[in-house]
């Protein structure tokens, strides 16, 4: 039995069939792979739930097609390329993202965040060594290129990083780092994890609901656990983020991407 998730929002293929053909071409992906386990009808069916998705998070974040893609730099992978025991994963060497076919639905905001601060990294300091994130840089670098939009971001980080005050870690870094001691890893206090799953939050928040693009940021063990913003420190990363996208969205339909 086919899976159903929940999804409010507007109807963007006034309810007609799609493919991942017309996934990539929407978006100009750089390529999209879906395993050779994937069947026929889970084909038609993800592409459906994908195109929702992604035009929902385009929605969220008032973007383009080219702000998802990334400029046309980012791969997906469906039902291929997988870990064992990892639902979803990005990986920088390539600009990938995959998504397990049963257990990665629910894990697309999380992972297209981690290749935007993968990719905005560059733009945002100079000689970036490859595969670093905005997020971890922005800790231990403060030449930042001077940009208005480089300064929204900025805030984004300091909101989710840092205390009110800009001078202590966060509620959400504490609560990580004991998670991670706890376990005896370093997993849930690094900069770009606690920075996708305070995204996630924030895309979880918005009017738009989809569960295939996201959902756990608050009623799953990890919510429970402090693992993702609340109160008002999720106001606050939230009100960062939405100041954050809606100026890229305004720069980016004036650039005509």
């Amino acid at each position: 039995m086919a899976r159903q998730f929940y999804r409010r929002g507007p109807d963007h293929r006034a309810g007609a069939p799609v493919t991942f053909l017309d996934v990539r071409r929407r978006f100009q992906f750089r390529s999209i792979d879906i395993g050779r386990w994937v069947t026929e009808p889970e084909k038609q069916r993800s592409a459906a739930l994908f195109y929702d998705a992604l035009c929902d998070l385009m929605t969220i974040l008032g973007g383009t097609e080219s702000l998802i893609s990334l400029r046309g730099t980012l791969a997906l992978q469906y039902g291929t390329g997988g870990r064992p025991g990892v639902s979803a994963h990005y990986t920088p060497a390539t600009r990938t993202f995959s998504l397990a076919k049963n257990a990665g639905p629910g894990s697309i905001a999380h992972e297209w965040f981690h290749a935007f601060d993968h990719y905005i990294a560059d733009k945002v300091f100079t000689d970036v060594e490859p595969g670093a994130f905005g997020s971890k840089l922005w800790l231990t670098r403060e030449d930042i290129v001077a940009h208005p939009l480089n300064e929204r971001l900025e805030a984004c980080y300091r909101a989710i990083l840092l205390d009110p005050t800009g001078n202590q870690p966060s509620e959400l870094f504490r609560t990580s780092a004991k998670a991670d001691k706890a376990a005896g890893v370093y997993y849930y206090s690094q900069p770009e994890e606690l920075c996708a799953r305070a995204f996630e939050a924030f895309v979880q928040d918005a009017t738009c609901k989809n569960a295939f693009l996201v959902r756990g940021t608050k009623e799953t063990d990890e919510a429970k656990l402090g693992l993702y913003p609340q109160g008002e420190e999720r106001a606050r990363t939230n009100r960062a983020f939405e100041t954050y996208f809606q100026a890229l969205g305004r720069a980016l339909r004036r650039g005509g991407h």
